[in-house]
């Protein structure tokens, strides 16, 4: 695993074809940023460079008003009552499993891993 910044990028299947021969959804994740700030900028910078990230599984979606997501998205450090321990953790097929966080007004979406915790220890922006 390579990183950039907190960005964890894998060095592996650089194709990104799954078993299956379909193409998984990617994304960058990195590991504890304090905030969605920081997430974009990583996110920026592991772009220039042609980052591809990791495949994904969204297994529960959380839509936020505004001003929650605001909240949320200002202090990712912060446990949060809809992310639980198991939230997090990587499938049998190396898919990142994770929660799909929305603000409802600008649609933004943040995806978080929460490896073990109550708190948003991976993070990456949903680029679609």
């Amino acid at each position: 695993m390579k990183t950039y910044g907190n960005m964890l990028l894998p060095s592996a299947n650089p194709d990104g074809l799954c078993g299956s021969g379909v193409k998984p959804m990617r994304a960058l994740f990195g590991r504890k940023f304090s905030n969605l700030r920081e997430l974009r900028e990583a996110t920026e910078g592991a772009l220039e460079v042609r980052q591809k990230g990791q495949p994904y599984k969204v297994t529960k979606e959380v839509v936020l008003q505004d001003e929650e997501f605001r909240a949320f998205a200002s202090d990712f450090f912060a446990d949060q009552d809809w992310i639980s321990p198991e939230s997090g953790g990587v499938t049998p097929q190396g898919e990142v499993r994770c929660i799909r966080v929305i603000n409802a007004k600008t649609g933004t979406k943040v995806l978080v891993n929460s490896e073990g915790y109550e708190f948003p220890r991976y993070t990456a922006l949903e680029l679609t």
